[in-house]
């Protein structure tokens, strides 16, 4: 069960690495960067496989206390940063209003 979650930890990482290569070849060809989805479709995805990431590894491996007691320091952080990301994306939509897509 643990190895499933590092396996999706990964795929998070590389689905927002491949997200950001898509975009970065959307705006060579001429379009328009979407600013307001960024967010959801690259630093959402990669915050919460490195968590997922950093939740499980250093368990897996045996590390000593003073590492997993790191490693799930660095989860609280990753996780509290994706929350006010989250807030901050909530809050501008709210102030923008809807678009007139």
């Amino acid at each position: 069960m643990d190895w499933s979650v590092v396996v999706m930890g990964c795929l998070l990482v590389l689905l927002s690495f491949g997200c950001r290569w898509w975009e970065q070849a959307k705006i060579r060809k001429g379009a328009r960067p979407r600013q307001g989805m960024r967010f959801y479709s690259i630093w959402l995805p990669l915050l919460m496989g490195l968590g997922m990431i950093v939740a499980k590894v250093p368990h897996m491996v045996g590390a000593p206390f003073a590492i997993v007691m790191a490693a799930d320091t660095l989860n609280l952080v990753l996780a509290v940063t994706a929350a006010l990301g989250f807030a901050v994306q909530v809050r501008h939509r709210a102030s923008t209003g809807p678009s007139a897509e």
